[in-house]
């Protein structure tokens, strides 16, 4: 290997550590919302469809809340899909994905490098959403997997890629009010309906894993 092959190595394994190492100085991706704008347990819920447990949280806020960068990151996709609607996804600090589901709007193109509470969009109610309280999902995939999350809970295994958004947000569990439950509806955005989970008074779920 030549002297210039060898540098350019270095320089890729050099760029790829300071982004695993770079502080992510997370925010909640919803402008004005706070830990009561979701349930502090419906991470890892269970049962969920076909999908078996929920691999995110849902932030409720009214449509056309802005959507907003959670740390620095470069925005890789932004589509609709069946059950997710209007999505995004961002590559993050750490090689995480985070992934943002049910946006009415986009306000930041594929390959935009974003900075923390840049503008990605606005929360919306689309794909199987449609008619349920508007909310943002949110999930937090690591590329890089954490094999000793692994335990013996149902897709245990799962945990070394999925992340809790809530842990990585620093919220305390919030103390939600039976109205605040009631107002509340599950998602589980790619793989459609689900029974409904004991914390959910009144709602019918809708969309993601």
């Amino acid at each position: 290997m030549n002297l210039k092959k060898l540098r350019k190595r270095h320089l890729l394994l050099g760029l790829a550590l300071a982004w695993l190492l770079a502080p992510e100085w997370p925010k909640i991706p919803v402008q004005g919302a706070s830990t009561r704008d979701w349930h502090p347990q419906s991470f890892w819920f269970e049962p969920w469809g076909r999908s078996g447990t929920h691999k995110g949280i849902d932030i409720f806020a009214a449509t056309g809340t802005p959507l907003v960068a959670p740390s620095y990151g470069l925005v890789l996709f932004r589509g609709e899909i069946q059950m997710g609607g209007k999505v995004m996804l961002m590559l993050g600090p750490k090689w995480r994905l985070h992934y943002f589901a049910h946006l009415d709007s986009y306000s930041a193109l594929p390959g935009q490098p974003v900075l923390p509470g840049s503008p990605l969009g606005t929360v919306g109610s689309t794909g199987n959403a449609q008619g349920k309280p508007p909310h943002l999902h949110y999930s937090v995939v690591t590329l890089l997997p954490y094999p000793w999350r692994w335990d013996d809970s149902s897709q245990g295994w799962k945990k070394i890629f999925y992340l809790d958004p809530s842990a990585i947000l620093g919220a305390p569990p919030p103390r939600w009010t039976a109205a605040r439950r009631a107002s509340s509806v599950a998602d589980e955005t790619d793989i459609g309906p689900a029974p409904q989970p004991v914390f959910f008074q009144s709602a019918k779920p809708s969309c993601l894993p």
